[in-house]
């Protein structure tokens, strides 16, 4: 079992990491929970988030350093509220901090800020990305320098609102016999500012080759997709949400169809879960959220990390925690 870290942090609850390497030095890009007097609800309205703060290290073992808020929704004239967990990449000599919020009608969009430097301070685009909804992005700049970005989330992240490809307020999960509503992928512009293609949904198999059930909920999609390459495949992680694990799946070609492959890391302390997975030197690295640090609160999150392995035919090796 790979060893596990304490709090990266703990002047301020973080969650949702989403961790790179840039410049030699590894940055966590994580959502930032503030306290709150909301109940908790399906719909994630006690995750009373306005802004981003960077995280910095120099190596896995080295002391977290809190870079400060690097963009608040005030700076943001299309969000109204709720700046949910971010991704990051690079390209083109900048930096593009990709976040999820709440437009004025309450509907989830994803928008950009550009920066010169990992750590900020980051300038938002004027306007959400142009076809974009619901939540969690994720980008992948591959080996050819095609960049896809990766989002979606059910319940609180109105994903299956969007299964006609325009907002219903009132649409619901299918059956749970029917197929599993998946996460989106589009391939990004060469500027990284929009969208190059339509939105495509994701289709997960199972070992049939059969497309996941919205019933099964050990495996199918629910929220926070990650993708990663190792030996030539693309790997697809991603929540479980209501059975509270990262999962994975694994594919040939970064918009799918992906098969799944198991369990990366069993049930946290606290609801949610999300993660990032990302190569540090010769060795790969889980980070991931729990409530440790609020003694269970569900929004009230700390970023965690611990060392990710793989078995010899490419599969992970479930981590317990």
């Amino acid at each position: 079992m790979a060893k596990q870290k304490q709090p990266l942090v703990k002047n301020i609850y973080t969650a949702d990491p989403s961790a790179h390497v840039f410049e030699g030095k590894i940055y966590i890009y994580p959502s930032h929970d503030l306290q709150h007097e909301c109940e908790d609800n399906d719909n994630g309205d006690q995750y009373n988030m306005e802004d981003y703060h960077i995280l910095c290290m120099d190596n896995v073992d080295s002391e977290c350093v809190d870079c400060g808020e690097v963009l608040h929704m005030d700076e943001v004239p299309w969000v109204s509220k709720q700046m949910w967990a971010p991704d990051a990449a690079y390209k083109n000599g900048k930096y593009y901090l990709f976040f999820p919020a709440r437009d004025k009608e309450g509907i989830f969009r994803i928008g950009v800020a550009v920066s010169d430097k990992p750590a900020g301070k980051f300038i938002p685009e004027k306007n959400y990305i142009e076809g974009s909804f619901s939540i969690d992005p994720a980008v992948l700049v591959d080996d050819d320098n095609e960049a896809y970005i990766y989002f979606g989330g059910l319940w609180g992240g109105q994903l299956e609102k969007w299964k006609t490809g325009v907002f219903d307020e009132n649409a619901t999960e299918p059956d749970m016999d029917k197929n599993a509503v998946g996460p989106r992928v589009a391939r990004l512009r060469e500027d990284m500012l929009g969208f190059a293609e339509d939105v495509k949904e994701i289709v997960i198999l199972d070992e049939n080759g059969e497309p996941l059930k919205a019933g099964d909920e050990d495996r199918r999609y629910f929220e926070g997709p990650w993708m990663h390459k190792y030996q030539g495949k693309y790997y697809f992680s991603y929540s479980t949400g209501t059975t509270h694990k990262i999962v994975y799946a694994v594919g040939d070609d970064p918009m799918g169809p992906f098969q799944y492959k198991g369990v990366i890391l069993e049930p946290v302390l606290g609801w949610t879960t999300h993660h990032s997975i990302v190569q540090v030197g010769e060795k790969w690295y889980l980070f991931y959220h729990d409530c440790e640090l609020s003694g269970g609160v569900n929004s009230m999150r700390c970023v965690k990390y611990c060392e990710l392995q793989y078995n010899e035919d490419g599969t992970i090796q479930t981590i317990k925690p």
